[in-house]
């Protein structure tokens, strides 16, 4: 059963786009119909690849922005997967995807990809997230799960960009910072709004925008857990959707919060440093970067 899972992930699927969203002036969304998607968690990652007429193709990875499709989702909506691509102008896959695409038009994919960093939304750990750039898609898409599901736990988000401009998603965010428990901080590095610094993300921002270390951190040699943990989770059905989680309540404070980190190698490096400098266990802290 779970070689079949692995296969059916792995396996080429022509998939088509049905819509495209302009998030920025380099960043497209573009949904897609995956017809036989086998589902997803939050955080994951497809490649996509691209043939051209001749035969020649190139592929990269890209995170999955989108939330799960839940267990009351129609068959036609388990089937829709959004991505959401910033352009490199000299790549060979994301200036057809974020600039020249259009609905209708068809590519090949396979995934999904990964466990490591993955959210689970029965989580009830508060959730702390640090992007850089177009770091934020799969944090996105766990922030859409963490809604989805009902969640309790609350959500902090520190997010670096350049400008105001190059934010992806900023009208989405701003409103979720408004009607769920999110704490949105941007640090921006070339310019910012009126009345802000501009600035990169050190010891003093994760001091005011994180959340703190857990009150009893573990041991330096923790035992080993026996069992292990249950990871990853028991595999779902495409047709039913991942499992239905109730509102998860916040996880007392001596537990720590799950952190995601997301995005240039050296942002995650200087997130991931400041944060255990800070005093929060390397264990807690989950990193995907891309780039040299």
């Amino acid at each position: 059963m779970a070689r079949a899972a692995v296969s059916r992930r792995l396996t080429w699927r022509a998939v088509t786009i049905v819509d495209t969203r302009r998030e920025t002036a380099s960043a497209t969304t573009i949904v897609l119909d995956v017809p036989g998607w086998p589902g997803h968690l939050a955080g994951q990652h497809v490649v996509a690849r691209l043939t051209a007429a001749d035969g020649y193709s190139s592929q990269r990875d890209y995170s999955i922005a989108s939330a799960p499709a839940g267990a009351a989702a129609s068959a036609a909506d388990r089937d829709r997967v959004e991505l959401t691509v910033q352009r490199a102008d000299d790549g060979e896959v994301s200036p057809w995807l974020a600039g020249i695409a259009r609905p209708g038009d068809q590519f090949d994919l396979r995934g999904p990809i990964g466990q490591w960093f993955v959210w689970h939304p029965g989580d009830a750990r508060p959730l702390l997230l640090l992007a850089g750039g177009s770091g934020i898609v799969p944090l996105m898409a766990m922030l859409r799960a963490h809604d989805q599901v009902k969640n309790e736990a609350p959500v902090r988000l520190i997010y670096s960009a350049r400008t105001p401009a190059d934010v992806i998603y900023a009208a989405e965010l701003s409103e979720r910072s408004r009607v769920i428990p999110l704490q949105l901080t941007y640090a921006f590095t070339r310019a910012a709004p009126d009345g802000a610094k501009t600035g990169r993300i050190d010891a003093a921002l994760i001091a005011k925008a994180a959340f703190p270390p857990p009150a009893f951190p573990p041991p330096a040699f923790p035992p080993p857990a026996f069992p292990p943990p249950a990871f990853p989770p028991p595999a779902f059905s495409s047709a039913a959707g991942p499992p239905a989680a109730g509102p998860a309540a916040a996880g007392p404070p001596e537990t720590g919060p799950a952190i995601f980190v997301c995005g240039p190698a050296g942002f995650v490096e200087t997130a991931a440093s400041l944060l255990i400098e800070a005093g929060h266990p390397a264990g807690s802290i989950r990193t995907e970067r891309f780039g040299s």
